[in-house]
């Protein structure tokens, strides 16, 4: 039977160009079973008068459907519904039942969900301040580079890259440019074999976290701490020792006995931004060796060092193999790609890698793939540079801004980052003061997640930079000053 062109039309704000919302419009009608084989489709230019559209727009999502099996053509007869059309199967799907039968909090203990998590709006784009940390600017960003090296990666030459399954194994063409420019900027030199790619910083910390720890281990954390890697060292099991920071970071003198993996992020503390001294850091060592502990070196924004040279990383000043390196791509190029890496002694990896193929086999070949293209082209360091220096510019907006209005910076860090740790005055509840911002278009990071849940603060907020346009920084802070003089008064 003829399908009329009424059974069509076109949505306000939809996504894709006019071709491919009709095309979308076509599939769906079939998969919901609306239009059935041998239907015949409206005539192109009977549909193009109707959605008033062009008849060649029609005419291309006519001749893409063809080719994917939706439609056939039938010559003057026009285009009718393929009898070989992808649909969905002849059963109802029944909606979930009997869910609430099962205590599945007493059943999993809620080992996971418990945990407590950094947490932002997701619509936070539309707020006017959103001093978050960590998100990645539309502005910057180089779309145009990273569209054509995804469109590369997509091509017939790499086209095992994109279809294998890799198995254990890691892009060579990525592997080589971590070696030859990514660790050697931190001082490693590293073979191969001693490097796996991760998805981000945080699986590479959950893959040593489990590889090094048991319930019988002991680990130390920072305090205050990434609370992604408290989660994830609760989910281990093990013994969980935080170690409060000062303004050098983790100081190694006030280590618990009986430790074995000390967690640290010494060129980049989060949320605190302190940069461990050159001393200290040989002092971490020699306590690792003398006391046989492993270090685990959360180094995850080392290219955001701006305003100094950007320190020694630990890793590179390790002559026992006692450190294990994890690095990142999601805060240099965007937080959704997902993508980082280990640099660790060759047995490590060796352990890790073969977690990592139990648990997901290996990141995305398309990704790993169009990652190395960028990086390998100078996309990167590029996008890196540009990223510095209006980092720098927020910065001073930033520094003079909360100078005007009397704000406390705890902790601002020496070397550039994004962000400022910040205290407000004594009795100001800070995950309070954020609501009331909230309403204001202002967006603002607590602190007390960030420490021991056993007890800690609540007046101290993190202020980001890496969204907020230059243009709006002050009369964000001024808005922030305003709130903290009522939650104090």
């Amino acid at each position: 039977m003829p399908i009329p062109a009424e059974a069509f039309f076109l949505t306000a704000g939809a996504r894709g160009t006019l071709q491919q919302q009709l095309r979308q419009m076509v599939a769906e009608g079939i998969l919901s079973g609306r239009f059935r084989p041998g239907d015949r489709m409206p005539s192109s230019r009977g549909l193009a008068v109707h959605l008033g559209i062009s008849r060649i727009t029609v005419t291309l999502a006519y001749a893409d459907l063809v080719s994917s099996d939706y439609l056939t053509s039938r010559g003057r007869s026009g285009y009718f519904i393929s009898d070989t059309a992808p649909r969905q199967p002849d059963f109802a799907p029944a909606v979930m039942a009997g869910e609430e039968r099962v205590d599945y909090a007493a059943l999993t203990g809620r080992r996971f969900s418990r945990a407590v998590s950094l947490s932002k709006p997701a619509d936070w784009r539309s707020f006017p301040y959103p001093f978050i940390y960590g998100q990645a600017d539309a502005t910057l960003f180089d779309h145009q580079n990273w569209r054509l090296c995804a469109m590369r990666a997509l091509g017939k030459r790499d086209f095992e890259a994109l279809t294998d399954d890799w198995q254990e194994r890691d892009d060579p063409l990525l592997i080589e440019y971590i070696l030859r420019n990514i660790l050697p900027r931190r001082g490693i030199a590293a073979r191969a074999d001693q490097v796996l790619i991760t998805m981000g910083a945080q699986n590479g910390l959950w893959l040593a976290a489990t590889v090094l720890l048991g319930r019988a281990g002991r680990a130390v954390v920072e305090n205050p701490v990434y609370p992604g890697l408290r989660a994830i060292l609760q989910q281990t099991g093990c013994a969980v020792c935080p170690v409060d920071v000062d303004a050098e970071g983790l100081p190694p003198d006030r280590l618990p006995e009986g430790v074995d993996v000390v967690f640290a992020a010494p060129s980049h503390h989060s949320p605190t931004n302190a940069t461990m001294p050159l001393a200290r850091r040989l002092a971490l060592l020699d306590e690792a060796s003398r006391r046989d502990f492993v270090v685990v070196e959360d180094d995850y924004d080392f290219e955001m060092s701006f305003l100094a040279p950007a320190s020694p990383s630990l890793k590179s000043l390790d002559r026992g193999g006692r450190v294990i390196h994890a690095g990142s791509f999601s805060k240099s190029i965007f937080p959704g790609l997902r993508l980082g890496y280990l640099a660790a002694p060759a047995a490590f990896i060796a352990e890790a890698r073969a977690l990592r193929v139990a648990v997901l086999r290996h990141p995305p070949g398309h990704v790993q793939r169009t990652a190395a293209y960028f990086l390998s082209l100078g996309h990167y360091d590029a996008l890196v540079n540009r990223m510095k220096q209006t980092f720098r510019r927020r910065r001073i907006a930033m520094e003079e801004a909360i100078g005007e209005h009397g704000l406390t910076v705890a902790q601002s860090g020496g070397f550039g980052g994004s962000s400022f740790w910040m205290r407000a005055p004594e009795g100001v509840d800070t995950g309070l003061l954020a609501e009331r911002l909230k309403t204001r278009g202002v967006l603002i990071e607590p602190g007390r997640v960030f420490f021991d849940p056993a007890g800690g603060p609540q007046n101290y907020y993190r202020l980001a930079y890496s969204s907020i346009p230059g243009s709006r920084i002050a009369e964000g802070i001024g808005r922030i000053a305003e709130e903290i003089g009522r939650s104090a008064g």
